[in-house]
């Protein structure tokens, strides 16, 4: 199959009898052309299947209306929420967004930063791998502004979006020391995962207040997909009933998905025998057969926020300053904490 040579504008001005600036002028400027002229020049475009090349047109102005967005995990909903917020204030301001998934693979990570760069997008955000923003400061060196989310970098010279984990995890140990939990086991990944780690301080935080009234233990996870807490469940089903925590934090809601997956069918009952609560509110924990009590983080609003921080510095270099903005996450009960 031979493939057809691309129409230019030069074409379409051909065809429609009109000189290349007027081409220009239907594309970029309407209102400049009359009704006539531009349906003339519109019917060529379609009769020709002429497309607008706006790499070229941004290199030629120097400028893009593009923003390259890298997310470290799509099957998460909170990730999905910040790439709805960053869309909608990036319409607002007469921008576009593109959005690629790291799928938590550090080469993935690399490469779209790499592919936003070639493509010389306005900016960048970049939702990272955590501990892991590999490619970061080379797209930085090559002039591309650049906002990290749900990151906890405390780097002075770049800006920051995330929310308040540590109060996450002390939100999600209170409630169920409120509930009358007296032995409870936190699950999540090790240190390197910042956000976890955080999460588990809070816990920490929670049961210090507590004088010794509440004991703690902690299981620590490769990651914190459901599979995981599959192997938590496990532990737990393991023990013997007085050894079993009253009440479990998971770091993520499909670590706590998997907990609960594991303990279906045992003798174990949830929330009467065990409460478990999640993190992030991811929607694919939301509609199981008991739906999970968990920590909600404002995703829309991180991702706004950063999208509003990056338009900021790429259009205004001189006054923008580097600030981290901190979000706080709230409370959802449900059955696996309350019951029906």
């Amino acid at each position: 199959m031979t493939r057809k040579p691309t129409p230019s504008m030069s074409d379409v001005a051909r065809l429609a009898g009109v000189a290349l600036g007027t081409v220009s002028n239907v594309l970029n400027n309407p209102e400049k052309v009359s009704t006539d002229t531009l349906a003339r020049v519109q019917s060529a475009i379609d009769e020709l299947g002429f497309v607008r090349n706006r790499a070229a047109r941004s290199l030629a102005a120097g400028t893009s209306s593009t923003i390259g967005f890298v997310l470290v995990d799509l099957s998460n909903s909170f990730f999905v929420d910040m790439a709805r917020g960053a869309e909608e204030v990036a319409e607002e301001e007469g921008m576009s967004l593109l959005l690629a998934n790291s799928d938590v693979l550090e080469a993935k990570q690399k490469r779209y930063l790499n592919l936003f760069d070639e493509e010389r997008v306005a900016g960048i955000l970049l939702a990272p791998i955590p501990g892991h923003p590999d490619g970061l400061q080379r797209v930085r060196g090559h002039g591309r502004d650049v906002v990290l989310l749900n990151d906890s970098t405390d780097a002075k010279d770049i800006c920051s979006v995330v929310v308040n984990n540590v109060h996450g995890g002390y939100l999600a140990a209170r409630h169920l020391i409120e509930l009358g939990r007296r032995r409870i086991l936190f699950a999540g990944g090790d240190d390197s995962l910042v956000p976890v780690r955080d999460r588990r301080i809070g816990v920490e935080r929670a049961i210090a207040e507590t004088n010794g009234a509440v004991s703690l233990d902690v299981i620590v996870t490769d990651e914190v997909q459901a599979k995981h807490g599959r192997e938590v469940g496990s532990v737990v089903l393991s023990r013997a009933a007085a050894d079993r925590p009253d009440g479990i934090v998971a770091a993520a809601d499909l670590l706590a998905l998997g907990i609960l997956q594991s303990l279906a069918g045992s003798d174990i009952r949830v929330p009467e025998d065990i409460a478990i609560i999640g993190h992030d509110n991811n929607r694919a924990a939301w509609d199981g057969v008991i739906p999970l009590s968990t920590i909600s983080q404002p995703g829309h609003d991180v991702g706004a926020s950063a999208a509003a921080l990056l338009i900021e510095e790429i259009r205004q270099p001189a006054r923008h300053v580097h600030k981290k903005v901190i979000l706080e996450p709230s409370l959802i009960a449900r059955e696996s904490t309350l019951g029906r």
